[in-house]
């Protein structure tokens, strides 16, 4: 079971262990997916044959929570399985769309950062070393996007700064590995 940042459980403790088993059987579902190296196409059709199930026996369970009057729809749990049920077609796009993900991870990720980055800028003590960090979180964040170590990234820019000035594309984030094994440099 891989455990994700701003899953359902994450903002959710509250959910009896029946959620989150059903939940990390559809995330091993994607696992298994990925591992598989899937078209998109071809792991909506996997979702919709192994995950289908999964999410409609959930959905009937949280929908007989309030039916049977078995949870208390002000309490704490009551709060999120009305949540879910009324965020449901979001919650299962991943079912009806292809490419579409089960999470929204990588967004509430960038939006950490962000909101680190405006916490620490209050920090700086001139415009321009407020604009200096700026760059240095957008390259640091495009670094990370890349798969590119920004550390190492940005010590091959000191190193190859002539390089650089001469052909820039060819020192992007996405592009310096290939520029080093290709030996394009000096």
């Amino acid at each position: 079971m891989r455990i994700q940042e701003g899953a359902l459980w994450t903002w959710c403790p509250i959910f009896p262990s029946y959620v989150l088993e059903s939940l990390a059987e559809v995330y091993a579902y994607d696992a298994q997916a990925e591992e598989r190296d899937l078209s998109p196409e071809e792991r909506l059709r996997f979702h919709q044959e192994h995950s289908g199930p999964v999410m409609e026996k959930l959905h009937a369970w949280l929908s007989a929570q309030f039916a049977e009057k078995k949870v208390e729809p002000n309490s704490g749990l009551g709060s999120a399985i009305q949540y879910s049920l009324k965020h449901w077609e979001r919650l299962t796009l991943f079912l009806r769309q292809a490419r579409a993900p089960l999470d929204n991870n990588i967004v509430e990720r960038a939006l950490k950062k962000s909101i680190l980055h405006r916490k620490n800028s209050l920090f700086y003590k001139t415009e321009n070393g407020a604009e200096v960090g700026d760059l240095f979180m957008s390259l640091i964040h495009t670094c990370e996007l890349n798969g590119a170590n920004a550390f190492d990234y940005l010590t091959e820019l000191q190193r190859h700064g002539e390089e650089l000035v001469k052909n820039p594309e060819a020192w992007t984030p996405w592009n310096y590995r290939n520029t080093l094994e290709r030996g394009l440099h000096s």
